[in-house]
């Protein structure tokens, strides 16, 4: 009779060790990677919730599984197509929205950086800056009702469309007109597209975040609900107590300082000032010596 040694040993033997190459290695991390993101994704929206149940449904159906009932299980077999488009569905806003994360952060470019020295220009000046931030605080100091969006790289012509155009150049006075009690323009949220004012009165998206206070009304919540739709930075301030508040990703800040309200707008400013790029620099200097020896 064999002993527990020997019996182990052929046992191991038998065992066929697979091959790790560099591409094995590569595909165990990027499944990793994505799996990590999508349950931060998931832990971070809504979905959450919805992926319990989910998750639950399945517990169900496995033990109708081990059970051998028989009828639930030809029941879910004929409705899984319908549920999977259901899936979809429910998940609709979320998708959209990794999607458009995925797209605003160019992976491609900054990882085959063609032209890393360009000009970037900036989206809107300093001024602007200003002008935005003293308005608000203005208007927080006389208890006025405010919100103003800041369009990035998604851009809000649906919600634009909802509202009365402007297109003018922003200022702290007119913004403070805009949102004074009982005028035309003081409902509903301003939207500003680089140096200017498109529309005002726009009609924006309300957050169902249950995690809101429920003390936040309704101008917190749209303010909320277009930043989880888009990339926008939002400026909101309450009306009953004056507190200056930003949205941005779903997540809000509340009673922000004049200099935390100015960094975060010149976070979203997208301003650089040197231009190193050795392909640019190589063309000028071939214009230039083209240029002198031709005089």
């Amino acid at each position: 009779m064999k002993n527990w040694g020997e019996i182990f040993e052929n046992y191991i033997s038998k065992i066929a060790v697979p091959r790790i190459g560099v591409i094995d290695i590569i595909e165990i991390l990027l499944i990793s990677f994505f799996v990590y993101e999508f349950m931060v994704w998931i832990k971070n929206t809504r979905a959450y919730t919805l992926l319990k149940g989910i998750v639950f449904v399945l517990m169900f159906v496995l033990a109708a599984y081990v059970f051998r009932m028989n009828t639930i299980l030809w029941i879910v077999e004929k409705m899984a197509t319908v549920m999977i488009t259901a899936v979809f569905i429910i998940f609709q806003p979320e998708l959209r929205r990794i999607l458009e994360q995925l797209g605003e952060k160019n992976l491609v470019f900054s990882i085959f950086n063609f032209d890393s020295g360009r000009d970037v220009e900036e989206r809107f000046t300093d001024r602007t800056v200003s002008e935005i931030a003293r308005a608000c605080f203005d208007m927080g100091a006389k208890l006025t009702g405010a919100l103003i969006v800041i369009e990035q790289n998604v851009v809000l012509t649906e919600y634009e469309k909802t509202g009365i155009a402007l297109d003018s150049l922003v200022s702290s006075q007119l913004l403070i007109n805009i949102f004074e009690h009982n005028t035309p323009l003081h409902d509903g949220a301003v939207i500003v597209r680089g140096n200017r004012i498109v529309a005002a009165t726009c009609y924006l998206p309300l957050s169902d975040n249950r995690e809101l206070s429920k003390q936040l009304g309704t101008r917190h919540r749209a303010g909320v609900g277009i930043s989880e739709v888009s990339d926008s930075l939002t400026i909101i301030v309450s009306e009953e107590t004056g507190g200056v508040s930003m949205a941005q990703g779903g997540t809000l800040r509340r009673h922000v300082t004049l200099e935390e309200l100015t960094e975060a707008m010149r976070g979203v400013q997208n301003k650089t000032y040197v231009n190193n790029s050795k392909f640019k620099l190589w063309k000028r200097g071939r214009n230039q010596n083209e240029k002198n020896s031709g005089k």
